[in-house]
């Protein structure tokens, strides 16, 4: 009789410490506050604006997506280095998050393909 007692005790015991494991996850995602934002509210980045002037250029997110991958620069075109050119300094870091180096080279490229490029804006 006292190990049914037991068993009983047991079982009891198991299915409240199973509903409060799975009750607890609730609560306590409900309590928590919703994640900052990472940039200042102040100086918020368009990423649509940032990429549109590439999108107007047929060709051009198709080269840089190839350039991001391949790592080789070889085949902008003119269009493409001016549409590169006109894209704000602060765009770049976060259409590229991943990769501050790639900038820079997409640049030097451009140079040689058009030798008075204007500087990043």
């Amino acid at each position: 009789m006292e190990s049914k007692a037991r068993v009983m005790a047991s079982l009891v015991l198991v299915v409240v410490v199973c509903a409060l494991v799975l009750i607890t996850p609730g609560v306590v995602a409900h309590d928590q506050k919703p994640p900052q934002p990472k940039s200042p509210p102040s100086s918020p980045i368009d990423l649509e604006k940032c990429w549109s002037s590439l999108f107007n250029v047929n060709g051009c997110v198709l080269e840089l997506i190839k350039s991001v991958f391949s790592g080789k620069f070889g085949n902008f075109g003119v269009a493409c280095c001016k549409a590169y050119s006109a894209i704000d300094a602060n765009c770049w870091p976060h259409m590229f998050p991943l990769n501050p180096f790639f900038p820079p080279l997409l640049k030097d490229n451009c140079a040689r393909i058009i030798p008075n490029l204007p500087a990043h804006k």
